[in-house]
């Protein structure tokens, strides 16, 4: 039985969710230069892609905010000058995709699971007018439901927009699995009573995702077919 009819209950789940930027796709680089050109605007020094790993996971707005503080603690940042940086980081960072990259296993996953007639989302903290193009260019085909961080009022870790991916769906909670990388992502899962599978390789802010204790941690999505 293979660890996905396991997750499933003895059948495949009905409805699989997945986080997007560090679970399909490491969108690091990009993201990285597009905060590097934007503090290089603002006459600042660049932060560089190691720190910029690290920021990532709630949504472009926190990200600017942590690069402007060049920190994770970001509550002295000018809420005026975050705006303004923000809007500068959304135009440079929508050009170019140049250096995104699909993860290893990936699309073949994908493919294994449409096969399997399941119903696939992405919810993701990533402003909703990127993600539809993003995904087309990186041909990760078509998704059921797309959430991005500004669909609904509330982002990961808030499990709102998996309960309302499952609610169009017509899915419960146990006929569910949700796939990410982050803190954010299993405990989102966690409220909204889904299991969870972790990637080691994506972006939990420099910590090792087993610590948050999701179901299943694997180094590549293939592994769920084993």
């Amino acid at each position: 039985m293979s660890a996905l009819v396991r997750l499933g209950g003895g059948h495949p789940p009905a409805l699989v969710m997945f986080d997007l930027d560090g679970t399909l796709l490491d969108s690091a680089p990009d993201l990285a230069a597009a905060v590097d050109a934007m503090l290089e605007r603002l006459g600042r020094a660049p932060a560089g892609l190691d720190k910029v790993r690290l920021w990532i996971g709630n949504g472009a707005r926190v990200l600017v905010r942590r690069a402007l503080a060049d920190d994770m603690r970001h509550d002295a940042v000018d809420d005026a000058a975050a705006d303004e940086a923000l809007a500068l980081f959304m135009a440079l960072y929508g050009g170019s995709h140049a250096l995104t990259r699909v993860y290893p296993g990936v699309l073949d996953s994908l493919a294994l699971l449409r096969t399997l007639g399941v119903r696939l989302a992405v919810i993701t903290n990533k402003p909703e007018r990127f993600v539809a193009p993003l995904l087309a260019d990186m041909g990760l085909g078509d998704f059921d439901w797309i959430v991005g961080g500004d669909t609904l009022p509330q982002q990961k870790p808030d499990p709102a927009g998996l309960l309302w991916v499952m609610q169009q769906a017509g899915v419960a909670a146990g006929q569910a699995l949700f796939i990410g990388d982050s803190r954010n992502d299993i405990r989102a899962a966690r409220a909204a009573g889904v299991r969870c599978v972790a990637l080691s390789y994506g972006y939990n802010h420099g910590e090792p995702i087993a610590s948050e204790q999701p179901d299943l941690v694997v180094d590549d999505l293939r592994e769920l077919f084993i």
